[in-house]
């Protein structure tokens, strides 16, 4: 094969559109594994939730359960230890900003050996938009929807 059709093969290879859709495959296969459940289903008393955001997001605020974990999703295979496996007998609930990271979150814990594990549908903004409380550094608060800026 010459260099030109290397690249040709190369660049066929990263194609975004064809990206985009093994993405859209993968959430479809993970939706299919892992259940969602909705936001009037959380128990914040006995639910383990896991907010798979990155750092600058979870400053915003975070559900708050009396067992919440805040774990990116780039590092919730590395960062599973003993005191998550011991909780393991809880229901699990992950969630992102609106689900997909959330849902992938979930499936790599269900791939891992954990068994009772679920998706927050719509995320965090599905809690907000829901008119529920979220706690951050500041304490806690929720979203007023009918508040007009002047």
């Amino acid at each position: 094969m010459n260099h030109n059709e290397q690249m040709k093969e190369y660049y066929k290879r990263c194609d975004i559109g064809l990206i985009k859709g093994h993405l859209k495959e993968l959430l479809t296969k993970a939706k299919e594994e892992i259940k969602q459940i909705k936001v009037e289903d959380i128990d914040l008393e006995n639910m383990v939730l896991i907010d798979v955001r990155e750092a600058d997001e979870f400053a915003s605020g975070v559900i708050p359960a009396k067992s919440i974990f805040t774990i990116p999703r780039g590092k919730i295979e590395f960062a599973v230890d003993d005191k998550l496996v011991n909780l393991s007998d809880h229901q699990i609930v992950c969630y992102c900003l609106k689900g997909a990271r959330g849902l992938m979150a979930a499936k790599t814990l269900k791939d891992l050996g954990f068994s009772n594990v679920v998706n927050l549908e719509g995320g965090i903004e599905s809690w907000v938009n829901a008119g529920k409380e979220i706690k951050n550094y500041l304490g806690y608060f929720t979203l007023c929807t009918n508040t007009t800026f002047k």
